[in-house]
């Protein structure tokens, strides 16, 4: 009788501890359950959230888009009746706009790429250079642009330095320009090692890559020199040149700038129907020194323009920037878009 009753409590013991197994494992599922929950759970909102971004961004893309396609037409437009003309009280030229749009705003710029001078204009076939001739003109006026800028440090040799290394940087040989210039050999000796281009600037940021640029000389020159991918156009016009560009003016056409600032605060709205009308001002005409081919480097009319808009839906944004080209037939193409702000 004993035995049995001993018997019975052991069987108990055993039940209740595969209860207790049993109720543990059935915690363990149940905690395992509501952890794969919670990560499916937090796996879906995010995967829903990231739709939602891509949509809302998705939309801003759209908008700037939109807002390219209205430039075309504001420059179309600005151009139907002056075609051989580009100032700075045409419908293109109004500054900074803004447009409401549902649950964003719209807003876009649109300037002249032709008030300023392009880099890759600094991409000269040596080959075409007569012997002992010296330095092109243009590399010698931009050489003096730099040396405008008054940068702390910068002297005549390290604008000289710069002006090489950047037309090594641009021509299609790996000869070097002179002892200030830069090519293969100086690159790849680097720490973190790469090649010049040799070839077009495709921007002004590029220049960080460039022998002897420094980073407070791009900074000065970005207020007077731009690019224009895959062309060495060289025209500056002088309807939509700044009075704050007045270096240009004095660099490239070797005057005081003075007399420049004084052509251009003389000005009119609409600004000058041919070169010689800026050529032939008081403070301009008196200079002997300026020649035919000065007089070459500069227009009053304008075929490149940049769209910088920025266009916001919801708590998204998209920030584009468009070079577009005027054509013969007045149609507009797009040269190249960048997506971000400069």
């Amino acid at each position: 009788m004993r035995n049995y009753k001993l018997s019975c409590q052991s069987d108990l013991t055993i039940a209740k501890k595969v209860r207790g197994v049993a109720l543990i494992t059935v915690l363990l599922i149940v905690a395992l359950a509501a952890v794969l929950v919670t990560q499916m759970t937090g796996r879906l909102q995010l995967q829903m959230q990231r739709t939602n971004n891509i949509s809302l961004n998705q939309q801003a893309y759209w908008y700037a888009m939109g807002a390219e396609a209205f430039a075309k037409t504001i420059l179309i437009e600005a151009f139907k009746d002056e075609q051989d003309v580009t100032h700075l009280e045409q419908m293109w030229a109004q500054g900074e706009t803004s447009y409401p749009v549902d649950f964003g705003q719209i807003t876009g710029e649109i300037f002249d790429m032709q008030a300023c001078f392009n880099l890759n204009a600094l991409r000269i076939d040596r080959s075409a250079i007569p012997a002992g001739s010296g330095k092109p003109a243009i590399q010698v006026a931009f050489q003096q642009l730099i040396l405008s800028l008054n940068v702390e440090g910068v002297t005549d040799f390290e604008a000289d330095s710069m002006t090489d290394a950047l037309v090594d940087w641009l021509d299609k040989d790996s000869a070097i320009e002179s002892a200030g210039g830069a090519e293969d050999n100086d690159y790849a000796a680097k720490e973190f090692p790469y090649l010049p281009a040799n070839h077009y600037l495709a921007s002004i940021t590029e220049l960080r890559l460039i022998e002897h640029f420094t980073i407070p000389v791009i900074n000065q020159l970005k207020k007077f020199v731009c690019v224009l991918p895959n062309t060495d156009l060289h025209k500056i016009n002088l309807n939509t040149i700044s009075t704050e560009q007045v270096k240009l003016l004095e660099v490239f056409l070797d005057i005081p700038p003075r007399d420049a600032e004084n052509a251009l605060a003389d000005r009119k709205g609409d600004g000058f129907e041919k070169i010689s009308e800026f050529f032939s001002h008081r403070d301009i005409a008196k200079h002997n020194n300026i020649t035919e081919v000065m007089k070459d480097q500069f227009v009053v009319d304008s075929k490149y323009f940049r769209l910088k808009s920025i266009a916001s839906f919801n708590d998204s944004y998209f920030a584009l920037s468009t070079l577009m080209k005027v054509e013969s037939n007045n149609n507009i193409s797009v040269v190249s878009r960048t997506i971000g702000r400069d």
